[in-house]
């Protein structure tokens, strides 16, 4: 039914200054609907952020000194690594931002800088900065400073612009504005780290050689083995040359670090250098019939250093994992470009490229399946391992598609929910309908991108399995409780050298049941993008981000015409007054908003006294032109808003509803919390 102001309701909801030139105080919405049983969902995510605060705190007494850094005291032999450090706490300054801990968002800054510190030292930084590796890991070590962005932004701007300052001023050595290149795969703070590896041979690892095969397979030097990989450095000099310069599909994930620049400023710099750089492989994805090349010469040319293959670049499609790195950094970039042009046509190159790859899809058990990401599987699919289901080839190569894997839903799931098109859940619903394996199945792993959930989410969505919410909270509590024994495990060691991913298989904070659940949105994407979300919150008594304590939230439709969230306060004697924001960057508008009210405030005595058992419950409505929505909690009440909203139709910022002063202006101190 369509939207009208209530009557009742007096005022207007939020600020309409951008378009009548007032700033009209946002009015209160009031829960009025009694909590008389806490439904499940709610008391399991308030259980999940006491879990996850204790999680957090004990895991930093384990495994990080008094600066924050990691206790490593080990040199490292290559260029890797850098990522492994920052990754460890990658969402910790998410789970504030959700509602953890006021003293979480220090300790996650006390641990950006303690590490950068400690790689410093390690000479794997210059200037706080990478010194010069691939976007895949680039971007899985820049997650920490993007939530740091989000939640302190006034304290992390300096540094975040100076990052992307790498990339966007051509006098720093990364970026040929000319053939619209990021000019070697291996890019950062210093302009002397070229190649792909120190010294004359690619520092190979004899089970890496084995799992992905080898780059350039089309070459002598990749076919004469066995030779020592440690020793020979024929395919080296081979990889040098030919891969080691030029631009890779990969360096797309440099333009979240661009994106997160512009959503801080504003500044038509950043937009413009997103607009050209992705413009040019949007170009090029064209030009190759709707596959993305994975390569671009010095001279701005696909495949003018692979004898005209639009495959075999570094971290491309041939080798090492193809689609799982290309499909996600073209995801980020073209969100990136969608986001600051408003033009969703960007995300064409993604889809297209993902629409090939299902069109060539194979029914099979993954037991069967040629997939070099195996043990990524057993516990993703656990017993449905044998289980005939829709298996994409991820890599290309001269001898064809090959690397059979399970459809992996991040990146369509991403694309549907920035865009929210027929076509984008069309595509969703084909690869449900060819998916031997139940969408509603849910099962207690975490990947190290602390995502995978998302098809039983779409599920949960889309109205087919109501117990989804409970049952994804019980295995976030599941993963978290076997890291902590984990830390039990590992705890007594003072140098876990043997495996520089032990702190990330440690790491027990988990957020992706509550990104979905509350957000309403899919988790991040880890090589290197930003959140999406239909709506976040902000305590308003707190002045800072998140749900404030003893409140629960669930959003049940991110549909546009029906967002619906559902707000608890399980508190018995405490008021909460939430601030809804719609989107995670307040960047869309709440048009208006229907909600569940009580009528009678006395309901307790006169529903007894008459028989009753129940509060009478209807709806009121109001009309909005605001990314904002104040919502007052009552101890012990709940409220269900359906909220119309107007997507994209604000310039995303790091703004919060507490930098608008009375009179309508912006301000905010210097703490990085805002005023």
């Amino acid at each position: 039914m369509p939207f009208s102001p209530d009557p009742h309701v007096s005022g207007d909801c939020g600020d309409d200054s951008h378009a009548t030139g007032r700033h009209i105080p946002a009015p209160d919405v009031q829960a009025t609907v009694p909590l008389l049983e806490p439904p499940g969902w709610a008391v399991a995510q308030r259980s999940l952020f006491d879990l996850l605060d204790h999680a957090w705190r004990r895991f930093e007494r384990v495994f990080t000194g008094p600066d924050g850094r990691l206790n490593y005291h080990d040199r490292l032999t290559s260029r890797d690594g850098v990522d492994d450090f920052y990754e460890v706490f990658f969402n910790w300054p998410q789970l504030y931002l959700l509602g953890g801990a006021d003293d979480l968002l220090p300790a996650s800054e006390k641990h950006w800088e303690g590490v950068t510190r400690q790689l410093t030292e390690l000479d794997m930084l210059r200037d706080e900065y990478e010194r010069g590796y691939d976007w895949f890991h680039q971007g899985e070590s820049l997650l920490l400073l993007y939530f740091l962005c989000m939640a302190a932004p006034d304290r992390w701007a300096e540094r975040a612009l100076r990052f992307a300052e790498l990339y966007v001023d051509p006098a720093k050595g990364n970026y040929d504005p000319e053939h619209r290149i990021i000019t070697r795969p291996h890019n950062g703070s210093d302009p002397e780290r070229t190649g792909l590896f120190d010294g004359d041979v690619y520092p190979w690892l004899l089970k890496e050689a084995e799992t992905y095969g080898f780059p350039l397979d089309w070459l002598p030097e990749a076919q004469d083995g066995p030779y020592p990989l440690s020793a020979d450095p024929r395919l080296g000099d081979q990889m040098r040359d030919r891969m080691g310069v030029g631009d890779t599909a990969l360096n797309l994930a440099a333009a979240g670090l661009v994106l997160n620049a512009w959503i801080l400023t504003g500044e038509e710099r950043y937009r413009d250098w997103i607009v050209v750089y992705v413009g040019a492989w949007r170009e090029r994805t064209r030009d190759q019939g709707g596959l993305i090349p994975d390569n671009v010469g010095p001279d701005g040319v696909v495949g003018s250093l692979l004898e005209g293959r639009w495959y075999g670049g570094h971290y491309g499609w041939s080798w090492p994992h193809g689609w799982h790195s290309v499909g996600h950094a073209a995801c980020v970039a073209a969100l990136a470009a969608a986001t600051v042009t408003g033009d969703d046509d960007y995300l064409s190159m993604v889809a297209t490229s993902l629409d090939a790859l299902i069109d060539r899809g194979k029914i099979m058990p993954n037991t069967e399946a040629d997939s070099s990401l195996p043990s990524k599987w057993v516990a993703e699919l656990g017993p449905d391992r044998d289980t005939p289901t829709l298996h994409l080839p991820f890599r290309h190569n001269d001898s064809g598609w090959f690397d059979y894997n399970p459809s992996t839903p991040p990146v369509p799931v991403a694309l549907w929910h920035h865009t929210f098109s027929e076509a984008d859940r069309a595509r969703l619903e084909r690869l449900r309908e060819a998916d031997g394996i139940d969408w509603r199945t849910v099962r207690p792993f975490r990947a190290k991108e602390e995502s995978g959930h998302e098809k039983a989410w779409f599920a949960f969505l889309a109205g087919d399995d109501p117990g989804y919410p409970e049952r994804i909270l019980a295995a976030a509590q599941a993963q978290v409780r076997h890291r902590l024994r984990r830390l039990d495990r590992y705890g007594d060691l003072d140098v876990p050298e043997a495996d520089i991913h032990v702190w990330q298989q440690c790491n027990p904070v988990a957020t992706e049941a509550l990104v979905q659940l509350t957000w309403g949105g899919p988790q991040v994407m880890y090589q290197g993008g930003l959140q999406q979300a239909r709506v976040r919150y902000h305590d308003a008594d707190a002045r800072r981000a998140g749900l404030p304590a003893d409140v629960a939230a669930l959003v049940t439709s991110i549909a546009p015409e029906a967002t619906t969230v559902e707000l608890v306060n399980l508190s018995p004697d405490t008021d909460r007054t939430v601030i809804v924001q719609a989107g995670a960057f307040a960047e869309h508008t709440i048009t208006g908003v229907r909600y569940t009210t009580c009528a009678d405030d006395g309901w307790i005595g006169d529903m007894y006294d008459y028989g009753h058992t129940e509060p009478v419950v209807s709806e009121a409505e109001v009309a909005c032109d605001s990314p904002y929505l104040t919502v007052r909690l009552p101890a012990s009440t709940r409220i269900r808003l359906t909220l119309r909203l107007g997507l994209r139709t604000r310039t995303p910022s790091y703004r919060t509803p507490f930098d608008t002063a009375a009179d309508g202006s912006h301000s905010t101190d210097t703490t990085g919390e805002s005023a």
